[in-house]
């Protein structure tokens, strides 16, 4: 590769390790080209999966502000960019390496920190973002209900109350 070749490559490296949310590092070796393409199609538009040699790698990364990540590159690399939703592309990873045991996750970058090939499964195991702002939403809904509920309940209640004491009062002659 040519000088010039490798100065583009780090600077397009670099610019995603800017531009993305999070990065994995996973080692393709064994896997054809038809099956990098399923894998960039099970990515989806969260992520961008880029095969980069080591050296431009962790050139580009240290240049980016990243680090930690040098003892992941051994072996042929390729980085997963995700700038959408991490847990999204970290279960397309992780499903894509039960179906293909070549595919092995290194690990990986998020907001400043270095994880291992563990983080990144335990982050697939999340529920997306959306059905996580879901829930919180039927939470806080469900408290504003019981809390309805009960500034409901006070009037009933003391309507009940003040006809009870009505009819007690009838009966009683008075």
């Amino acid at each position: 590769m040519a000088r010039a070749d490798k100065a583009t490559a780090v600077a397009e490296l670099k610019s995603e390790f800017e531009s993305s949310s999070a990065a994995v590092l996973t080692e393709y070796r064994g896997l054809t080209v038809a099956q990098l393409k399923q894998l960039r199609i099970a990515l989806g538009g969260n992520a961008q999966f880029a095969v980069a040699k080591n050296t431009l790698t962790k050139i580009a990364a240290e240049q980016a502000g990243v680090t930690g990540l040098g003892e992941l590159l051994t072996g042929p690399t390729a980085v997963a960019f995700v700038k959408g939703d991490v847990v999204e592309a970290a279960k397309g990873l992780r499903d894509f390496a039960k179906a293909n045991p070549l595919l092995v996750i290194k690990g990986g970058f998020m907001e400043g920190k270095t994880l291992d090939a563990a983080e990144v499964t335990r982050l697939a195991d999340l529920e997306s973002r959306e059905v996580l702002l879901a829930k919180l939403a039927g939470a806080m809904k469900a408290k504003q209900s019981a809390a309805a509920a009960m500034f409901a309940a006070l009037p009933t209640q003391m309507a009940q109350l003040a006809e009870a004491l009505r009819a007690k009062r009838d009966e009683s002659g008075e």
